[in-house]
C-alpha cells in the first residue's frame, strides 16, 4: 500500500538540483515589466504630500502610482478591509507601501523607488502594549473573555498562590523564497496571477477586487513555495494585486518580489505577547483556579489577529485540566508591521503562558516540574477501544450516491453529541476522549531515561560553578481544525487517462511540508497502483474553486479525503463496469499492487481504465470534503471548534554559560503524535524541523524596534534564525504509533504545526538551568537570547 511508506518528497531531487521552479524562475514574456513599492520611513502620521517626479525621471521607469491611481478597490486586507495597498492620507508604520513604480527591470525599480520625497507630519507612534492599553488603542471593543467555574474564588481558597508576568517576543517567518507574484494580462481584460501564495482563492478574490472583475475573470497558479509558516497566508496579497493593476494598466505582464530586507521590513511576523498569571494550587500542584490575561500586539491592521488571538486563548490549556479558570485577551492596535499568521497561529504563545505557570508552580513547591506537569494532565481516554487497535482502510467500493453523502451534506446542520457523564472538558467546552499525553509522556521519560538525566543534572550542577546544566519534559495538545468552521472544506479534481495514468489536483498548495507526495499517496492507494503512475500539478483556481488556505494543520486531513472521494467515484465506476462484464458483484472487484480482479477477470489497471474508457465511461471525477461533527462560537467562547487534538512531547537538555548568557541545546527527545502517519519520513522531518523553529523562537530569534517605530532587525546580519549548529548535538524523533480514534484519511493525524510547540521544553530546559543559579524563581522571558538569559541569572541570584 502506498499509503503508512517512507517515501521521499515528491520534488526532493528538484529541491537539492536547484531544478524546482518558483515563481521567480517562471519564464517571462518579451516586455515584463518589474514592480517595486515606495516605502514609508514613519511610523505614525499624516501624509501630506508626495514629489513622485525624480521617480518618473529615473531610467527605466514606465509608471509611478498612487492611490489615487487604483482602478477600483485600494485594499489587501484578509479581513476586514482596512489595509490599503497604497496608503492614502495617513500612514501606520515605518514600511508602509506609498506608491508603487513600474520598470523595465527588478533593479530599476528598486532605485527608482528610492526618489521619491514623501512629505509626513509625524504624530507619536503607539509601539508596545502600555502604550495601546494607554491609548485604548484596539481591534474589538474591549477583550474577549473565556473561561468556566469561579477562579477568583478558587484562587483565593488554595493552599498556595503564585503570580506572574511572561513577555513573549515575535517571530519572523524566514521563508527561503521571499514574497512573490507574477501577472499575465489575457484577454478580454481577464487576469492570470502566479502567486507564492498559501491561499490561492484569497489572491484571487483580492485581485478580482482590485479590477473590478468577478472571480472566474482570474485564475491563480500556484506550484510550490520554498516555505510559507503561514507568512504566506494574506501577506502575499499586495504583491499579486500590484502587479495586476499594473498589468490592467499597461497591458504588459508584471513581476514583483521582494529583497530579504523589504520582505522583512514591509511583512506582518508572528504576533508578541504579555501574559499575566495568577494561579492558585494545593501541594501537590494541582491547579485549583487560574486567570491568564494576554495581551497581543497586532500592529497597524486586523489581519488574522482576531483568530490568532482566540487560538491563543483556546491553548491557554496546552494538555492540563483546569476546573475553574478565565482567560482574558486584549487585541491591541499599534505602528508597526501588521502581525499575521504564523506556523501555531497563536496556539505556541497560549502553550508559553501555561507552561511558565507549571515551571512556576514547581519552584515554588520545590518539586520536579514533570510531577507537577502529570498531576494536571487531563486523563487519558478508557474504554474497550483504549488504546486503539489498528484500523483497516475503508477499501469497499461505495456507490456515487454514497460518496456524494461522504462527511454530512452541504445543508446538513452539525451536531455534537454530549459527551459521556465524567468527561472532561476544556476551559472552552470541548470534551476530551482522544487524550493519550499521560501514556505518551510515559513512553518519552522511559526512552529518554529522564530521572536519570534529571539527577545528573542536579549531579553536574552541585559540582560546576560557571555551566549549569537544564533539563525539561513540556507536553503538548493541539487543536485540528480552523476555527472559522466553514473553512474546513475541500475540494479534488481526478483524471483517470486511458493508458492508466493518474492526473489529480486539489485546493492545497505545496510549500515544502510534503502535502503533495501524501496526497498522491492516498490517490495510489485508492486505485491500487504505484504512487510513480499519480501527477500532482500546480495548485489552480480554474481546476478546484473556492479553496481554502493551506493552513491550520489541516492540509493533508482536509485534501486528501477530497482526493479519496474522488478515486473512490472512479474507482466504483470502474468496477461496477467490470462486475458488469463477469457477471460479478461490484463489492468483489479488488484494485491492488497494479492489478483490477475480479471472479472473472484479471486486469493490469492500464487495461481497466481503457476498457472503461473504450465503454464510454467517465473517468474523471470531482471530490468534495467537509469535516464533521464540529461547530464554534467564538462570541460565547463555546463548542466543538476542534475535530481532535494531535499530542506530543519533548525532553530537551541545555547548558549555560554564568558568565556571559550564552547556551547551547546538548540533547532533543521527541514522541510525536501522527496516528497513523502517511508517510512517517516526512512527518519526522517536519518534527525536527518545527522543533527547530519553535527553540529559535524562544531562544535566538529577537526582533527590535527602535523608539520611532522601525524595525532593525531586518535582515540575516541582525536577526538570527537557528543555524545547522545550532540543532541538538543528540536528537532523537519517533512517533507515537497508534491510529487516529476519529475518521481522518487513512487515520493519520496532522503534523504540520504542533511540532513547533515542542520547542517550549528549549525554553524551558533554560528556565531550569536558570533556576539552578540562586534562591528566586529567575523570571526568564523570551526569547531567551544570551542577554535574557544573563539578566535572569542576576535576579536568581538576588532573589528577585
Amino acid at each position: 500500500m502506498s499509503v503508512t511508506r517512507s517515501l521521499a518528497h515528491d520534488a526532493a531531487a528538484l529541491h537539492v538540483t536547484g531544478a524546482a521552479h518558483y515563481v521567480d524562475d517562471i519564464p517571462t514574456p518579451r516586455g515584463t515589466l518589474h514592480l517595486a513599492f515606495g516605502l514609508s520611513t514613519v511610523a505614525a502620521g499624516t501624509l501630506d504630500a508626495m514629489d513622485l517626479e525624480p521617480v518618473r525621471a529615473a531610467a527605466g521607469v514606465v509608471a509611478v502610482l498612487t492611490a489615487a491611481d487604483l482602478p477600483f478597490a485600494n485594499d489587501v486586507s484578509a479581513s476586514a478591509h482596512d489595509e490599503p495597498l497604497l496608503a492614502t492620507d495617513r500612514v501606520h508604520y515605518a514600511g508602509q507601501p506609498v506608491f508603487l513604480v513600474v520598470a523595465t527591470s527588478h533593479l530599476a525599480a528598486r532605485r527608482a523607488a528610492r526618489l521619491g520625497e514623501i512629505r509626513i507630519t509625524a504624530t507619536d507612534p503607539i509601539l508596545g502594549i502600555d502604550d495601546a492599553l494607554a491609548a485604548d488603542a484596539r481591534f474589538e471593543d474591549g477583550p474577549r473573555v473565556y473561561g468556566r467555574g469561579a477562579p477568583e474564588a478558587a484562587i483565593a481558597g488554595a493552599p498556595h498562590k503564585v503570580s506572574g508576568r511572561l513577555h513573549i517576543g515575535g517571530q519572523e517567518h524566514f521563508y527561503l523564497e521571499g514574497q512573490a507574484a507574477l501577472a499575465l494580462p489575457q484577454e478580454g481584460g481577464d487576469m492570470v496571477v502566479h502567486s507564492s501564495t498559501q491561499h490561492p482563492t484569497e489572491i484571487q478574490h483580492k485581485v478580482a477586487e482590485a479590477l473590478g472583475l468577478p472571480m472566474h475573470g482570474v485564475r491563480v497558479e500556484t506550484r510550490r513555495m520554498g516555505g510559507g509558516f503561514g507568512g504566506k497566508e494574506s501577506q502575499g496579497n499586495a504583491l499579486a494585486v500590484a502587479c495586476a493593476v499594473a498589468a490592467h494598466r499597461t497591458g504588459r505582464p508584471c513581476k514583483m518580489r521582494y529583497d530579504r530586507d523589504d520582505d522583512m521590513t514591509v511583512t506582518g511576523k508572528r504576533h508578541d505577547f504579555r501574559i499575566d498569571y495568577a494561579v492558585g494550587f494545593d501541594a501537590d500542584g494541582v491547579v485549583q483556579g487560574i486567570e491568564f490575561t494576554h495581551y497581543a500586539r497586532c500592529g497597524w491592521a486586523q489581519d488574522l489577529s482576531l483568530p490568532v488571538a482566540d487560538r491563543a486563548m483556546l491553548h491557554a490549556d496546552n494538555a492540563y485540566h483546569l476546573p475553574n479558570v478565565r482567560i482574558t485577551s486584549h487585541r491591541l492596535r499599534t505602528h508597526t508591521q501588521s502581525a499575521t499568521a504564523f506556523r501555531g497561529f497563536g496556539g505556541p504563545q497560549g502553550m508559553l503562558g501555561i507552561e511558565r505557570v507549571m515551571d512556576h508552580i514547581a519552584t515554588h513547591l520545590g518539586r520536579d516540574p514533570l510531577d507537577v506537569r502529570r498531576a494536571n494532565f487531563y486523563r487519558d481516554a478508557q474504554g474497550p477501544d483504549y488504546p486503539p487497535q489498528d484500523i483497516p482502510p475503508r477499501d469497499p467500493p461505495r456507490t456515487d450516491r454514497d460518496l456524494a453523502s461522504r462527511g454530512a451534506p452541504p445543508d446538513a446542520p452539525a451536531h455534537v453529541p454530549a459527551p459521556p457523564a465524567g468527561t472532561q472538558t476544556t476551559p472552552y467546552h470541548q470534551a476530551v476522549t482522544d487524550c493519550i499525553i499521560g501514556a505518551l509522556t510515559r513512553k518519552l521519560a522511559q526512552t529518554a531515561d529522564y530521572d536519570t538525566r534529571r539527577r545528573a543534572v542536579a549531579d553536574w550542577n552541585a559540582a560546576n560553578p560557571l555551566l549549569k546544566r537544564g533539563i525539561a519534559l513540556t507536553p503538548v495538545k493541539f487543536g485540528i481544525s480552523f476555527t472559522l468552521t466553514h473553512l474546513n472544506q475541500a475540494g479534488a479534481l481526478v483524471h483517470v487517462y486511458q493508458d492508466g495514468s493518474i492526473h489529480l489536483n486539489h485546493g492545497g498548495t505545496e510549500m515544502g511540508q510534503g502535502l503533495f507526495q501524501k496526497v498522491a499517496q492516498v490517490a495510489a492507494a485508492r486505485f491500487g497502483v504505484d504512487v510513480a503512475q499519480v501527477r500532482i500539478t500546480a495548485t489552480d483556481t480554474g481546476k478546484v474553486p473556492n479553496t481554502s488556505a493551506t493552513a491550520a494543520s489541516s492540509g493533508s486531513d482536509l485534501n486528501g479525503m477530497a482526493v479519496q472521494a474522488a478515486c473512490d467515484t472512479i474507482r466504483d465506476r470502474i468496477a461496477a463496469h467490470l462486475a458488469e462484464r463477469h457477471q460479478a458483484d461490484p463489492s468483489d472487484v479488488r484494485f491492488a499492487e497494479g492489478r483490477v480482479t475480479t471472479a472473472g477477470g484479471d486486469y493490469s489497471f492500464a487495461e481497466a481504465a481503457r476498457s472503461a474508457y473504450e465503454n464510454r465511461i467517465s473517468l474523471s471525477a470531482t471530490g468534495f470534503y467537509r469535516t464533521p461533527g464540529i461547530e464554534w462560537d467564538r462570541i460565547k467562547g463555546r463548542g466543538r471548534p476542534f475535530f481532535y487534538f494531535a499530542y506530543g512531547a519533548a525532553v530537551t537538555e541545555v547548558v549555560i554559560d554564568t558568565l556571559t548568557g550564552e547556551n547551547r541545546i546538548l540533547r532533543a527527545d521527541i514522541l510525536h503524535d501522527a496516528g497513523a502517519s502517511l508517510n512517517p519520513a516526512i512527518d519526522i522531518g517536519q518534527i525536527e524541523g518545527g522543533y527547530v523553529q519553535g527553540a529559535g523562537w524562544l531562544t535566538t530569534e529577537e526582533l527590535v524596534w527602535d523608539d520611532a517605530g522601525r524595525l532593525r532587525t531586518h535582515a540575516p546580519s541582525t536577526y538570527k534564525i537557528p543555524a545547522f549548529s545550532d540543532r541538538p548535538d543528540v536528537f532523537n524523533v519517533a512517533l507515537w504509533d497508534a491510529p487516529n480514534r476519529e475518521d481522518t484519511v487513512y487515520r493519520s493525524k496532522a503534523v504540520g504545526e504542533p511540532p513547533l510547540m515542542l520547542g517550549i521544553s528549549a525554553f524551558a530546559a533554560l528556565a531550569d538551568a536558570v533556576r539552578s543559579c540562586g534562591p528566586a524563581y529567575g523570571d526568564l522571558q523570551a526569547p531567551a537570547t544570551a542577554e535574557a538569559v544573563l539578566a535572569a541569572i542576576g535576579r536568581a541570584r538576588n532573589g528577585v
